[in-house]
């Protein structure tokens, strides 16, 4: 027995370098641990055993400057405003943001009776997802990510191919 390379099970594979890279920050996307309010319970629970969001390549980092997607998962209000900007703007490029519930959506039904509460994430800083319900499941959380990574493979870095925006951001849930 040799080790050749010409051998029945050695081969090639050949790819464009924009897929290849489109694969591997599909393959190993890193949100930021960031949860407000009561939507970072079914978050959290995205990643037990249960559902287990290490299995798509998705794994929850400490630092901005580590991650590459910022999941909103609750009641964002005035004061927590300007610091989910800061984190968003320490992140690098390319960056994406899931908004996970209906109070990071929309305000929820906190808008109507508090002065505190922003009235959707979206108006301080770009959403990419939207995830709707109160609160949503973790399997929605997942969608959202398999969505995600939709969106990530049909951009380009490089400049050439495939488009780099999409039409309108998505919603998803149940």
């Amino acid at each position: 027995m040799s080790n050749d390379i010409n051998s029945e099970g050695g081969g090639v594979v050949v790819t464009k370098m924009n897929d290849l890279l489109n694969w591997a920050r599909l393959s190993s996307l890193w949100p930021l641990s960031f949860g407000i309010a009561c939507c970072a319970i079914e978050f959290m629970g995205a990643f037990a055993s249960t559902y287990d969001l290490d299995r798509y390549g998705v794994f929850p980092r400490p630092s901005a400057r580590q991650a590459d997607v910022l999941i909103i998962a609750g009641t964002v209000t005035f004061k927590m405003a300007e610091r989910i900007k800061r984190l968003y703007e320490q992140m690098p490029e390319p960056k994406y943001v899931i908004s996970m519930g209906s109070c990071s959506n929309c305000g929820g039904p906190y808008w109507q009776h508090g002065y505190h509460v922003v009235k959707g994430v979206d108006r301080v800083i770009p959403v990419d997802i939207y995830v709707q319900g109160c609160p949503p499941r973790p399997e929605s959380l997942i969608g959202a990510i398999l969505e995600l990574q939709k969106k990530i493979e049909g951009e380009s870095l490089l400049g050439v191919g495939k488009s780099e925006k999409t039409e309108s951001p998505e919603v998803t849930g149940a």
